[in-house]
This record gives C-alpha cells, sequence and structure tokens, in this order.
C-alpha cells in the first residue's frame, strides 16, 4: 500500500514536470529554442493541403531549418498541428550577412551625457535603468560571415535576440516554394499564400512567457512579463516607457511607434494647457459679455422679431430665444481665442521640429541611420516577385530582376485614381444627403418647439433652439456614416493598393497610407468644412432667398444662430471627434477584456501549452500599426484644423492618449501575438501628412477667425461704428441685424411691420434697398486682411523656428562621426591583425619565396590603406 502511494505520488510529480515543460519556448530536447510557429487542421478533403506542406516543410528543410511537429492528440481541441522551426547558427549568419543585420563588436565607451538639473524632480516617472536598458551600448557593424572572430560572440545561442531570429525566419517563410523540383511555378511561393489557401491556419513567433509570471527557465529573458508589470498596467500611465525593450522585444517598427505616440502625448500637455486658460477667460468675461445680455434682455432681445427660418412651418420668434446659445458661444469665441488659434500654429511647428530631434536621436541609439541605403532592396515583396514576370537588367547590380511594365502600370494606376475619386464622390454624396437632412427636418422641429408653451415638451422646448436639435441630431448621422464608409472602404482601399503591385513593403505602406488618409480626411472633416465655411454663407435675404437645389426644391439653405455658427461647429466636432475616440476606446479594450476573461478561464481550467496560449490570441496583422497611427493622425487633424471653435480639444485628447498608449501597450503585450520583428527609422508617410495638416491648419484656423466667428463684425463694430465717443458694444446687436418691409408680402396679414434678419443690408425705402451697405463690405476687407495678417505672422514665425532648430542634434552629429571613426579604426586594426597571422603563418610553412610574398603583400595593404 506505502509502495503504491509512492508510485502515484512520482506519476503526479512527472505529469506535473511534463505539464509545465509544455510552458517553454524550446523543441523537446531542451537546447534548440523556437524560432516560429506553424498551425494546421487535418482536413478530410485535405490532399492537396497536405501535398503543399510536405513540400514546403521539405524546402524548409533544404534551406537549412529544423522542425519539429506536435501532434493534433496533444492540442487542447484535438485538431490542430503545431509545426515548430528553429533556425540553427549557419542559417542565422547566412541569413544575417545577406540581410546586413547589424550586430555588436565593441562595448560602447561613449557616455550617455551629461546630469540633468534637478533630476530628482523626474524620479517618480522614472522605470528602473534594467528595465530602460535591458542591454549596455554597443559598437555595432553589419554583420559578415567571414568575419566571425571580429564580433562580441559569446555565445552563438544567444548572440541574435530572439526578435532578430524570428525576423530572419519569417523571411525564408515568405520566400521559400512550396511547387516540386521539376515544375517551376513561380506563384507557388511563401507563406502568405499558404495561409490565404488555408494550407496553414497561422504563422507567429512566440512570446517568451506569460505576461502575468516570469519564465521558470533562466535562458528566458521573460521580456513579456517585464513589459507587462512596467508599461502596460494602467497604474504606470504616469511612468515613461521602456523604449529600449520595446524595440528589443518588438522590434524598431513598434518601437518608433510608441517613442512618437508618448512624445505626442507629451507635446499635448502644453496645448491643453493653453487650451484650458483661454476657456477659462471666457468663463471669466462670461459677465462682460454685453452682446449676449443684449439678446437676453427683454426690452431688447424679447422686442425683436426675426424673420421665419424656413418658408412654410416656421414662424415668427424672437430674438431672446437664442439667450443660451449666445452665452455658450461666447465661450469659445472671443478675444483668447485668436491667441490660442496663433499659438497652435507654433506648437505645431515645435512639435513636428522637436520630433525631428526626438527621430534623430533613436536612430542613432537603435543604430538606423544608414538603414534606407541598406534595406530598401532587402524589402521586396514576394507578392511583387511572383506576380510580375517581366524580366530587366538592373544597372546597379547587373542582375536580372522583376519589374511592372509601364503599360501595365499605368493601367492600375487609373484603375486606382478612378475607385478612390469614386468613393470620395460617395462620401460627398452622402455629406449633401446630411446636408439635406439639416434643411428638411429643422421646418419640423421649428413647428415642434414654436408651441412648446402649450406642450409637455416646454423645458425641453426653452432649452434647445430648432438649429441647435438639427445640428445634433445631424452630427450624429453623419458620424454613423462615416464608421459604415470606413468599414467599406478600408477593404476597398487593400484591394485598391494589393491591385497596383508596389515594390518594396515601404512603397505598399506608402501607398495605402495616402489612400486611407485621403478617404478619412473626406470622411471626418468634410461635414466640419460644411459648417465652418458654407453654412450661413449663401442665405440670401427675405423675398430673395437661396436654395440648395432652386426654388423649386424648397429646400432653403441655413442660416447661423444671431450668436454666429461658432458654437454649431464646436457641437460638430465634439460628437465627431468624442464619438470616434469613445467608439475606438470600446474596441481596443472593452471587446478584448471580455474576451481575456473568458481565455483566462479556460487558461486556469487547463493548462496549455506555449504554442497553444499564443495561438489563442488576436493575429497582429502587417498591417496592425497602420490603423494606430491613422486614429492618431485622424485626432491630430481634429485639434488643429479647427481648434478655433474648441479650445478644449487638446485636453480631450491628452485625457485619451494617456489611456490610449497604456490600452495599445495591454493590447500588445496581452491580447496579440508576438508580431514578426520589423526595422522601421521613422514614421514614414505619416511625417508628410502631418506636415501637410500643419500647414492647412493655419489656413484653416485663420478662416474659422474670419468668417465662423463673429469676432471680426465685433472689432469693426467697436473701433468704427460705434455712436458714442466710448467705444463700447452696447447696441451691437440691434447695428448687425437689417430690417425687412413685411407689407410687401401682399397676401400675408399681420400686424407686425418689420422684422430682423442677420445681415448688413440698406432697410426698405432706401434708394437701394437689400443691398449690402458700406459697413458690409468694410468687415469683409477687414476679414481678408486678418486672414493675410494672421497666416504670414505663423508662417513667417513657423518657418524661423523651423529654420532655428536643426533636424539632428550636435550632439547626436558628433557621436555619429565618433562612432564611425571608431568603427573604421577597429576595422582597419582587426585587417592588420589578420593579415600579420596569415604572413606570419605563410613564413613558417615556406620560409624561403616567403620574402618576395611577404613584400607583394606588404604592398597590397599599402595600397588599400
Amino acid at each position: 500500500q506505502m509502495f503504491s502511494v509512492h508510485r502515484r505520488r512520482r506519476e503526479i510529480v512527472c505529469t506535473d514536470r511534463l505539464q509545465q515543460n509544455k510552458d517553454t519556448v524550446f523543441f523537446r530536447d531542451g537546447v534548440r529554442r523556437i524560432d516560429f510557429i506553424l498551425s494546421y487542421l487535418d482536413d478530410k478533403d485535405g490532399e492537396k493541403k497536405q501535398e503543399r506542406r510536405r513540400e514546403f516543410e521539405a524546402n524548409l528543410k533544404k534551406a537549412g531549418l529544423e522542425l519539429e511537429t506536435e501532434d493534433k492528440s496533444d492540442s487542447d481541441d484535438l485538431k490542430t498541428y503545431f509545426l515548430k522551426i528553429h533556425a540553427p547558427w549557419e542559417v542565422l549568419a547566412t541569413y544575417a550577412d545577406v540581410l546586413k543585420i547589424k550586430v555588436p563588436f565593441k562595448e560602447s565607451d561613449i557616455p550617455h551625457g551629461q546630469d540633468v538639473p534637478l533630476e530628482w524632480l523626474s524620479r517618480p516617472f522614472r522605470l528602473p535603468e534594467k528595465v530602460m536598458r535591458p542591454q549596455p551600448d554597443y559598437f555595432t557593424s553589419p554583420f559578415d560571415k567571414d568575419k566571425i572572430d571580429f564580433f562580441l560572440i559569446k555565445n552563438q545561442d544567444t548572440f541574435f535576440p530572439p526578435s532578430t531570429r524570428n525576423r530572419i525566419v519569417y523571411y525564408i517563410l515568405s520566400r521559400c516554394p512550396y511547387h516540386k523540383e521539376d515544375r517551376k511555378e513561380t506563384d507557388k511561393k511563401g507563406i502568405k499564400r499558404l495561409l490565404n489557401n488555408g494550407t496553414y491556419t497561422s504563422a507567429f513567433p512566440l512570446h517568451d512567457c506569460r505576461y502575468w509570471e516570469r519564465n521558470t527557465n533562466e535562458q528566458c529573458e521573460s521580456e513579456r512579463y517585464h513589459l507587462y508589470k512596467n508599461w502596460a498596467r494602467f497604474l504606470c500611465f504616469y511612468k515613461e516607457q521602456p523604449l529600449n525593450l520595446i524595440r528589443k522585444y518588438y522590434g524598431e517598427k513598434i518601437g518608433i511607434y510608441f517613442a512618437w505616440l508618448g512624445f505626442y502625448t507629451e507635446m499635448l500637455f502644453f496645448a491643453a494647457v493653453m487650451g484650458v486658460i483661454c476657456f477659462t477667460y471666457g468663463v471669466l468675461s462670461y459677465d462682460d459679455n454685453l452682446t449676449s445680455k443684449e439678446i437676453c434682455d427683454p426690452s431688447i432681445g424679447g422686442r425683436t422679431v426675426m424673420c421665419p427660418l424656413c418658408d412654410k412651418k416656421c414662424s415668427y420668434w424672437k430674438l431672446n430665444s437664442t439667450c443660451l446659445s449666445s452665452w455658450q458661444s461666447h465661450l469659445f469665441d472671443n478675444e483668447g481665442t485668436v491667441f490660442f488659434a496663433m499659438f497652435m500654429g507654433i506648437w505645431v511647428t515645435l512639435f513636428l521640429e522637436f520630433w525631428k530631434r526626438r527621430q534623430a536621436q533613436l536612430e542613432y541609439e537603435w543604430d538606423l541611420v544608414d538603414f534606407e541605403e541598406e534595406q530598401q532592396q532587402l524589402q521586396i515583396r514576394p507578392e511583387f516577385e511572383t506576380k510580375c514576370t517581366d524580366q530587366r537588367l538592373n544597372r546597379i547590380t547587373q542582375e536580372m530582376e522583376p519589374y511592372l511594365p509601364l503599360p501595365k502600370k499605368c493601367g492600375r494606376f487609373c484603375l486606382s485614381g478612378v475607385t478612390v475619386l469614386f468613393w470620395m464622390l460617395l462620401i460627398v454624396a452622402c455629406i449633401t444627403g446630411v446636408i439635406v437632412y439639416r434643411l428638411a427636418v429643422y421646418a419640423a422641429f421649428a413647428s415642434i418647439m414654436k408651441d412648446s408653451p402649450t406642450k409637455k415638451i416646454h423645458l425641453v422646448g426653452s432649452l434647445i433652439t430648432p438649429q441647435l436639435a438639427t445640428s445634433v441630431t445631424a452630427s450624429f448621422i453623419n458620424f454613423v456614416i462615416i464608421m459604415i464608409l470606413n468599414f467599406f472602404y478600408e477593404r476597398v482601399a487593400i484591394w485598391i493598393t494589393d491591385m497596383e503591385i508596389p515594390k518594396t513593403h515601404l512603397e505598399y505602406e506608402n501607398k495605402l497610407t495616402m489612400k486611407m488618409f485621403l478617404f478619412q480626411f473626406v470622411n471626418y472633416y468634410s461635414s466640419c468644412f460644411y459648417v465652418a465655411f458654407f453654412k450661413g454663407k449663401f442665405v440670401g435675404y427675405p423675398g430673395n432667398y437661396t436654395y440648395m437645389f432652386g426654388k423649386y426644391s424648397r429646400l432653403r439653405n441655413e442660416e447661423c444662430d444671431p450668436g454666429g455658427c461658432l458654437i454649431e461647429l464646436t457641437t460638430q466636432l465634439v460628437i465627431v471627434m468624442t464619438g470616434k475616440q469613445v467608439c475606438g476606446n470600446i474596441q481596443e479594450a472593452l471587446l478584448p477584456l471580455l474576451r481575456n476573461w473568458w481565455c483566462s478561464r479556460k487558461a486556469r481550467k487547463d493548462q496549455y501549452s506555449r504554442w497553444e496560449q499564443d495561438h489563442d490570441l488576436q493575429n497582429f496583422s502587417q498591417l496592425g500599426l497602420f490603423y494606430e497611427y491613422l486614429e492618431m493622425v485622424i485626432q491630430f487633424g481634429f485639434i488643429t484644423l479647427f481648434v478655433a471653435s474648441f479650445p478644449l480639444a487638446p485636453l480631450l485628447a491628452l485625457c485619451n492618449n494617456i489611456l490610449e498608449v497604456r490600452v495599445d501597450a495591454w493590447k500588445f503585450t496581452t491580447q496579440f501575438r508576438r508580431p514578426v520583428a520589423a526595422k522601421a527609422h521613422n514614421i514614414g508617410a505619416w511625417q508628410e501628412i502631418l506636415n501637410v495638416v500643419a500647414i492647412l491648419s493655419v489656413v484653416t484656423n485663420a478662416f474659422i477667425m474670419a468668417f465662423t466667428s463673429d469676432m471680426i463684425p465685433r472689432l469693426v463694430y467697436l473701433y468704427a461704428y460705434h455712436p458714442g465717443s466710448e467705444a463700447t458694444m452696447s447696441g451691437y446687436i440691434n447695428n448687425s441685424l437689417s430690417v425687412y418691409d413685411i407689407s410687401q408680402i401682399p397676401l400675408l396679414s399681420t400686424p407686425i411691420c418689420c422684422l430682423r434678419y442677420r445681415d448688413y443690408r440698406y432697410p426698405p425705402g432706401h434708394q437701394r434697398q437689400y443691398s449690402h451697405t458700406m459697413q458690409f463690405w468694410h468687415i469683409l476687407a477687414a476679414k481678408l486682411a486678418f486672414i493675410i495678417i494672421m497666416e504670414h505672422v505663423v508662417f513667417v514665425v513657423k518657418f524661423f523656428v523651423a529654420w532655428l532648430i536643426p533636424d539632428v542634434p550636435s550632439e547626436v552629429k558628433a557621436r555619429i562621426k565618433r562612432e564611425r571613426y571608431l568603427i573604421q579604426e577597429y576595422l582597419h586594426n582587426y585587417e592588420v591583425e589578420k593579415l600579420k597571422i596569415q604572413l606570419s603563418q605563410s613564413f613558417i610553412i615556406e620560409p624561403k619565396p616567403e620574402v618576395c610574398t611577404a613584400t607583394d603583400k606588404h604592398d597590397v595593404l599599402s595600397e588599400c590603406l
């Protein structure tokens, strides 16, 4: 009985150890590291797939990779096979030479920099040094298989980090054919095609451990655990990001994204502070707003009867019914808004220029200074090599390479352009439909709210004007249309870009980026452009109104409130911007949380192997970062293009981004499979897009302040048309409203003799009745002058700041020159020592003829030097 108990305990211990060993990143021998995982299902009718897998795996073995299969009986669902791939040293060394991967050859002796004064103030925001700098700095050089003894190779198994290993393996997988040797089917190549046709269900590198606990194997660094502990938790929102560890684990491309996102969030803090100050000024000057007081005054606004805002269902209305909206408009439409708009124009320049400096520093620290020249040709897409059957001689390499003939390229480009134009016109048509909705529904709201004292909606009717109700509902409808169009166009943009067959991955991403941003620009900003620059500008006057589709359509163009259209632009901006951020955060955080809760319950119930745990995670596609950038750049457009209408936009963006950094970190660490490491030395085409948006923002804000805001008409009245000796705003409302004689409508009998409307026109009875007054032209001239002055001032400051701040810090330039000098010196010394050894060996082997040979070799050496 004691023996049986002891035996049972041993079986339990062995079973536990076996179960623990499955949570590993090594082959069954515990020595060879798993660099990549392929999974597939054993289909009943999958003979073709089995044949493809056999040929593909045979070719992988010929390429030098080592494979190990986990049977479906060992998987949790009893259906999935897992193919584990290991790249031995010879394969890694060969492809590191091909890809020109930079590796260390000497520890750097250049100091990190001088001590920062008052460094103790930043200690609460800092992370431990081992997390911020997971490895020492080295002098690096492109790997050369013939100079292995030149590099710091202490252990061949750990010399290449896991991110480099999975990058090399993926390079092989993406180019390995799966056809037989006797068949030359060039299109049957690459893991991507095998994933698309269902031969394999997934392909991914492994995480090194579970995110909530360290790996028990000492050979694993448990970097995922450190990232989750110090970066992905929301409680670390005030801490700096471990960019070096992110780069080491995920690669430079993802590291650059988080560096840019963190820097953008830091710079938003200054814009948010100035926006709060501007808004606070509007609140504090609330009681000094004479314009709103006159509108709300029963003796002024209460006696001012306004023209109906639509033709049939709308009745006359009193000016003081817009009392609340005029007070709200003053919060954003005041003197401080001009200063804030000019500040944001300069802030954008400072942000872009300081980011260039930060980017240059990261390029140096991450060995990306010469990346573009070396890697451009190595990033040729397998799809380009497969689909382009024509060959031509490369003038540089003197080798035959695939290319796309000009006629085919032009045809594809024309089809792409027509498709993009069609979808942009579709967006414009949808926006036009929303405008028609605004015109048609406004009359319905007006008919409901004009009788509000006799109905139960009196409270709502007294707080919400027909203009506000129409604007809010139209904004929500527009937001829904935006999200629906996004869903379709994302797929269309990818299809168009695939059809163009870009040559390199960089070219593919840049083309897709331009298409998607062009679409998103029209999709998200068109409604704001309409409210800012078109609504209320082409109205006409009583008796001669302007209609959208002609007079017979009866859709009269919208008018602005007497307080201006700025409050409606603010409403549109808040709904679209906030709605997009809320929906994005729900999609990114809440849904994965529910999925994570279910998977964590399942993981506690059954102990998964490392590859099964990662297989259950979401796949991180090649365009994963693209959508992250797109979300932030659209937000950047909101806080720059229309910031004059809503100074609190940077504050909302700051709060969102503080959450966004940690949500993205949490997703990468806990929800996504480990991405294949990729290199990038900048943010790509997004840099040029940000520059264009920055320049356009100066123009849009100048036009908003001139034509959407009421600031210029108020200033013209204050300094040129005020009747009294003292310059005050009293009487401005009466001055800004024109008079219409209602008796000119013969079929209408009413005790009211005349009505008021918002414009600057001569009164009835004047020899130029209902034509624009001289004050109108003075205001127009002042608006144009303001636009020219503001644009020139901001642009001059922008270009001066851009010229004043160098793109690359002088310290980084000096470090780059110093490092290049030292690398050349070490390489020279290495070559000389190697030559000395060769010479000494040749003297020993052949002493007599060596004099001549040695002389010849010294001559060659001196000639090379």
